[in-house]
């Protein structure tokens, strides 16, 4: 039940976190209770907005709690790479994606490892990480690689080259920018009951305003399913990240990120981070500073990205429904 200790922010100071955090507060004081796929529970309403201005390096990093923006990178730049298996992120500490190849894994083989060993056999062999480390056709194997088909003479199809969402999607920007078919999208129905987990943040559409030197790029993002306390603070940080990175590759200045929800939620069991997170108050404007252009989008480093000003309050933990 909604919490009346929860004090309520001072409108006459705006943040651009503040309106995460009024999404927070709505949705777990006026949202439908349900029973969701994971058996934890939500409280829950259909469609959101939010909107962040991502000219001079801002972006939309929460300072109400430490948000991990090197691993959210991390995984970025994984999903660049087409990668579907865990064991690269697992070698660079990233944890994110764990839980659901352990649970595959658990299940098939009736093994009751815990977690931290099992993420220590995928890390310690390539083999087991190559039989269990998998999680099936997820974002990046949509974005850089979405399979085709061609029909053959003899009436059958094969596999025809793969589309690179992400390479067409800058090129389309360069040479038609007033077009409105700059998609990226991650919902291949055909391919979804082979993915560890449908993707949430689904859809990208890039909108350019202005032209010249004064161009500036607008991303759309459309998640079907979003995770206000723990999942959104990733989703965003990435998308305007991505959106920095085409800007850049494509000699724009950044814009607006434009963020809309489906079934926007909150699980149940996290009713401690919610009151403990809407009990603070944002502070500071983090900017990001991105330290070199390279020549693809695909050739970034981590150490590319440098954050500026973020001074944040501490973490909060919450358990992850899978």
């Amino acid at each position: 039940m909604a919490s009346a200790a929860i004090p309520v922010s001072d409108p006459a100071v705006p943040h651009p976190e503040q309106q995460y955090l009024d999404l927070m507060r709505a949705v777990w004081e006026t949202g439908s209770e349900r029973i969701d796929r994971t058996g934890v529970g939500t409280r829950s309403v259909c469609g959101a907005m939010l909107r962040f201005d991502l000219a001079d390096g801002a972006m939309p990093l929460l300072t109400t709690k430490r948000v991990y923006w090197k691993t959210a990178t991390r995984e970025l730049l994984w999903f660049l790479t087409g990668s579907t298996n865990i064991r690269p992120l697992v070698l660079q500490g990233v944890k994110i994606w764990n839980e659901w190849p352990h649970v595959h894994y658990v299940r098939e083989t009736g093994d009751d490892i815990s977690l931290d060993e099992f993420v220590g056999r995928i890390a310690e062999s390539e083999a087991f990480a190559a039989a269990w480390g998998e999680l099936g056709p997820v974002y990046g194997k949509q974005w850089v690689d979405w399979p085709t088909y061609r029909y053959r003479a003899d009436g059958l199809y094969e596999k025809g080259e793969g589309i690179n969402q992400i390479a067409a999607v800058i090129e389309s920007l360069r040479a038609s920018p007033g077009s409105r078919r700059h998609i990226i999208e991650g919902w291949n129905v055909a391919e979804l009951d082979r993915m560890a987990l449908p993707p949430c943040h689904k859809t990208y559409q890039f909108h350019v305003a202005g032209e010249g030197e004064s161009a500036r790029l607008n991303c759309l993002l459309y998640q079907r399913s979003c995770d206000i306390a723990l999942g959104l603070p990733f989703n965003l940080w990435s998308a305007a990240l991505l959106s920095r990175m085409i800007a850049q590759q494509t000699g724009m200045q950044p814009g607006e990120l434009v963020w809309m929800g489906g079934d926007v939620h909150l699980y149940l069991n996290h009713a401690h981070l919610i009151a403990e997170q809407l009990g603070r108050a944002p502070q500071g404007h983090p900017r990001l500073e991105i330290t070199r252009t390279p020549e693809t989008i695909f050739d970034y480093r981590i150490d590319d990205f440098v954050v500026h000003d973020y001074a944040p309050l501490p973490p909060i933990k919450a358990p992850v429904a899978v």
